[in-house]
């Protein structure tokens, strides 16, 4: 039956993501633990300080057309080539932004390494912005393990370039140097597998349409990205690069189940709810599914970190990282919630309302960047009690 095929495409997609997202964690946990002696918590707070801003402008794409190309029902080669060539002027016009904002940020941040690293972090953009199309299609093809096994061959360059040029004493130009590293594997990886080469731009019916459907998708990741990154904003110029760098530290492993548990099958859950929305007994049974696995593992692991969180940091990276670890167990116990609070965008561009999910950003920007403000004569470990908050409201 056409459901029993979906359903296996489903697991089978689920199944090897999560595998992946394992993978990636352990590469991810080595790679911190190894960097965190060889660079200091300034080195990683100055590049924090940047791609604060970076990353935002790099998933240009990512977060909007991939959801366009999941979600329509049908999508010819002159759309996706449009989005493709779209995405890629964007990513060149960003870039251009971002090292042209350099000293601005310097300025901002009270440290003039950061103009450097921003103007090196440009071009980052431009390549990442590459992969997002050819991805998309092969995740639409329900080809998941492919892509699962391009992000971790990104993750592993990213980890093995950051580590060597690190241990070569490159400093925080080791993290810049990773992150190329990474979106390039991704890239050509991405072309290598999915055998799809864009045509010239050309009119093709739908690109309108998917383009508007594609920047509310984006503006909605955008209010969700200014709330939980306003903190890194706010204890980088409050503070300074090293406090940056233990709050920073803290932040990756609060965020890291929902990057390995959630994240990741992203993309499954959105093409197959996307392909049962119009049988809605089905489509409430996936979701409570993947919703009820969601709350079993992320309550249990927000319980574990609450108690142990302190003393994981300090063993995984070393007793001068102390103070991050007081900061992360402030966030254990807004781990469960952060993960059931973002399956509620399944449920919006799964549908085809990006629009409902874009209006409710703007009511969790201002909540959660309220309290980052109220919380911050408290210092950094009080913004991380305000995340906490902030998730359960």
């Amino acid at each position: 039956a056409p459901g029993a095929g979906l359903r296996r495409s489903a697991v089978r997609g689920a199944g090897a993501t999560v595998l992946a997202a394992g993978i990636s964690l352990a590469v991810q946990l080595g790679a911190m633990v190894v960097l965190a002696r060889l660079l200091t918590p300034a080195d990683f707070g100055v590049v924090a300080m940047v791609t604060t801003f970076s990353l935002l402008l790099e998933s240009f794409g990512m977060a909007g057309f991939t959801d366009v190309i999941l979600q329509r029902e049908d999508v010819t080669h002159g759309l996706a080539s449009n989005l493709f060539w779209i995405n890629v002027a964007a990513a060149i016009a960003l870039a251009a932004a971002l090292a042209g904002a350099g000293s601005l940020l310097a300025r901002f941040y009270h440290d003039a390494l950061v103009r450097g690293v921003a103007q090196g972090m440009a071009g980052v953009i431009v390549v990442g912005g590459l992969s997002n199309l050819p991805l998309a299609v092969i995740q639409r093809g329900m080809r998941f393990g492919t892509a699962s096994a391009i992000n971790v061959a990104a993750r592993v360059a990213q980890a093995a370039v950051s580590i060597v040029l690190a241990f070569a004493g490159w400093g925080f130009w080791a993290l810049v140097a990773g992150y190329y590293a990474s979106r390039i594997t991704r890239a050509a990886g991405a072309f290598g597998a999915c055998r799809w080469l864009p045509s010239p731009p050309r009119r093709a019916h739908g690109t309108g349409e998917s383009l508007a459907f594609g920047l509310k998708v984006y503006g909605r990741y955008t209010l969700n990205y200014g709330a939980n990154n306003t903190d890194n904003l706010l204890v980088g110029w409050r503070f300074s690069a090293s406090a940056l760098g233990f709050y920073k530290k803290a932040y990756d492993m609060f965020v890291l189940p929902a990057n390995q548990l959630t994240a990741p099958i992203w993309t499954v859950v959105i093409a197959t709810l996307s392909r049962v929305r119009q049988d809605m007994a089905q489509y409430r049974r996936y979701l409570l599914a993947a919703i009820g696995i969601i709350a079993f593992a992320g309550m249990g692991i927000g319980a574990d970190f609450a108690l142990v969180g302190r003393d994981l940091v300090r063993f995984l990276l070393g007793p001068q990282w102390g103070e991050a670890g007081r900061i992360f167990q402030l966030f254990g116990p807004g781990i469960g919630v952060m993960l059931l609070y973002g399956a509620t965008g399944w449920i919006h561009v799964s549908i085809g309302r990006p629009d409902r999910w874009l209006r409710w950003g703007a009511v969790e920007l201002l909540l959660t960047t309220g309290l980052f403000v109220a919380a911050l004569p408290f210092g950094p470990r009080g913004v991380a009690a305000a995340w906490t908050i902030a998730y359960f409201l």
